[in-house]
């Protein structure tokens, strides 16, 4: 099995403090993505080729294997590609931790790392309810992403669920109500909310219009809602 040919990584962020809960990490950004999010200011990666092979992430963790505790990968979607699997046991075999990054779109994939115990941490990308999530994703994945959200329910995996905001596309009924959708799934960690990155070209070419919400005005339930930004 030649894993060393294609190159799948369009970068690498070489350090980290935010990315990954407590713990010094760099972040692979995967190429490519199976969905086209309105508001992604990763157009580039999304839409863009690989260009670091496996060969070139093991280069660069091993020059700086005293500064990091994990390795966050991301994308564009990792778990599109091809051999993650190997790449996630070459990078625990060197003593890493490994969080991954994403949309929720490949259950299958998603069972067979967990089942594998090669996940560390999982952030899972909420990006709207069924009704309005081909408007926003433009992406048939609801009912992927939803089977990815049990399946982590149902695990001892540390995860989160976390979704961005962009004003023009989600207002303050429809965080309650995917809040409520989330409790109703038996979720019970954090749900994040983050406002989408302001100033940058977005794959669909969105004004900036930030989103304001107050935090004692959303739904009361038993999950704890965190503002990032």
């Amino acid at each position: 099995m030649r894993v060393d040919v294609a190159k799948p990584i369009y970068s690498i962020t070489p350090f980290t403090l935010l990315d990954y809960p407590d713990k010094t990490a760099c972040i692979l950004w995967f190429a490519g993505c199976n969905m086209r999010c309105l508001y992604c200011y990763n157009p580039d990666i999304v839409l863009g080729k690989g260009k670091l092979t496996f060969q070139d992430v093991f280069t660069f963790v091993e020059k700086r294997k005293k500064l990091l505790d994990g390795v966050v990968l991301s994308g564009g979607e990792c778990t599109l590609h091809p051999h993650i699997d190997w790449l996630m046991k070459e990078l625990k075999n060197r003593g890493l931790k490994v969080k991954i990054d994403t949309n929720g779109s490949r259950p299958t994939v998603l069972n067979k790392l967990l089942s594998e115990n090669l996940i560390d941490y999982v952030a899972l990308d909420f990006k709207a309810l069924k009704n309005n999530y081909y408007d926003i994703t433009k992406s048939t994945l609801f009912n992927k992403f939803k089977a990815s959200l049990n399946l982590l329910n149902q695990s001892s995996i540390s995860f989160e669920v976390r979704t961005t905001i962009h004003a023009d596309l989600l207002n303050m009924e429809d965080i309650q109500q995917m809040i409520k959708f989330l409790e109703s799934q038996h979720y019970r960690g954090k749900y994040y909310l983050q406002n989408y990155v302001n100033n940058v070209e977005t794959l669909g070419n969105l004004n900036n219009s930030e989103s304001k919400f107050i935090q004692d005005e959303l739904f009361k339930s038993n999950i704890e809602v965190v503002f990032r930004n």
